[in-house]
């Protein structure tokens, strides 16, 4: 009998597939599923006894979250990154975690194929597809949803003809909960105008009033907030979720160019990414040179677009991620927040590396590292360029005028 390994969530489409496999297709399936961050021990607990009611061969939880953050976060705090400026790539970076670990699972294994329950409709399916691809060649891929073109209802109808029990019924939203935020998809997302509705969010504003936060980074990273130290940065995001979630700090819907060529709209949720990522933005405007801040604006815009178009696996990456470490040897200090109901606002910073020590000046106020005789003559050389330009032109166009 041949193994095939199935990123199991425990849904509708992974719950089909395991069916489908097993009873049509004669495999040993061997499901896993991937913790980001988006899962309580209970659910994982329910997760996996569902799979083995389902009738799988063996069923393993990975716990991906500390590792999702040194892979990928990290670097999108680094990159300051967001997606049309907008997007903090909740999903799609978690979603190439969870392949990667499921790579990782077949190739222990040593199974034959690998399987996933994308629809041919979205981006996933050119995630999952793309890293076994590259990281198991020679692994069949298996999707049973996109290649039958199965329709919800015939999943359901199928699953009732093999005695599955389970709850049928679709939320009015889809949720997809991880350690870098929630998106949240609904019928207001289908189309270009609409915002989700208070009810739809998962993280409800029960916080009124406003509180200020104060952030520590160590070079680059978040190890503490309001004083209080963690182990690792991961945990200081789900801390600091705790307290800003209940602001509705971080909601909004981001439209953006999927990897197949369609336009997507979809609302999120990610109070502690949001505030996290211009927290951080405002250490390094202190404390990075200009090119350090310009270069690194360019490499990771390029950085976020690739990795939402799934391509981790580019050697690429690993020499942004070398540049974007680089980068952050000076970015350590304290950031203050002030948060309030539905937005938030950093009101400074402290840090040991701040380029805006008042030794070197008062920006529009005084000058202590130059004299006004120094800037005269720069001024006059910097623009000197320029000013042959335009005495060229001058003296070209008036001969040509004679």
């Amino acid at each position: 009998m041949k193994k095939v390994v199935l990123g199991f969530s425990g849904g509708l489409d992974t719950t089909y597939c395991v069916k489908y496999l097993t009873e049509e297709k004669g495999y040993e399936v061997h499901s896993v599923i991937v913790n980001t961050g988006g899962f309580t021990r209970e659910e994982l607990d329910k997760i996996a006894v569902h799979a083995k009611t389902l009738g799988v061969t063996s069923h393993t939880t990975v716990d991906a979250v500390k590792g999702y953050y040194d892979r990928i976060i990290k670097y999108l705090v680094f990159g300051n990154v967001l997606k049309n400026n907008t997007y903090p790539l909740s999903v799609s970076a978690e979603r190439l975690v969870q392949a990667l670990h499921i790579a990782e699972h077949v190739q222990k294994l040593q199974a034959d194929a690998v399987a996933h329950g994308s629809t041919g409709a979205g981006n996933d399916q050119v995630r999952f597809d793309m890293v076994f691809h590259i990281m198991i060649p020679n692994v069949e891929i298996i999707t049973p949803i996109r290649d039958l073109k199965l329709s919800r209802e015939e999943e359901i109808s199928y699953l009732k003809s093999k005695g599955v029990d389970m709850n049928f019924e679709k939320a009015a939203y889809s949720i997809n909960k991880g350690l870098w935020g929630t998106s949240v998809g609904g019928k207001e997302t289908l189309h270009s105008k609409g915002m989700l509705p208070e009810e739809a969010w998962p993280t409800q504003v029960t916080k009124t009033g406003s509180e200020e936060v104060k952030l520590h980074f160590e070079k680059g990273e978040l190890t503490a907030v309001n004083d209080q130290s963690f182990e690792h940065p991961s945990a200081a995001i789900q801390y600091l979720q705790t307290i800003a979630g209940a602001y509705g700090i971080g909601r909004d819907i981001h439209v953006g160019d999927t990897i197949i060529g369609i336009k997507g709209r979809v609302g999120f949720e990610a109070a502690a990414p949001m505030v996290i990522l211009k927290a951080h933005h405002a250490l390094e405007k202190h404390v990075l040179t200009k090119w350090q801040l310009s270069w690194k604006d360019t490499i990771a815009n390029f950085y976020g677009n690739w990795l939402h178009e799934g391509q981790i696996l580019d050697p690429v990456m690993r020499d942004i991620e070398a540049f974007l470490q680089s980068a952050q040897a000076n970015v350590t200090g304290d950031v203050f927040v002030q948060l309030q109901p539905y937005r938030f606002q950093v009101t400074g910073i402290e840090s040991n590396y701040d380029l805006m020590s008042s030794k070197f000046g008062k920006y529009g106020e005084m000058n202590s590292g130059w004299s006004g005789q120094d800037v005269r003559g720069f001024s006059k050389i910097f623009g000197n360029q320029t000013s042959m330009y335009y005495q060229v032109k001058k003296d070209v166009e008036g001969a040509a005028g004679n």
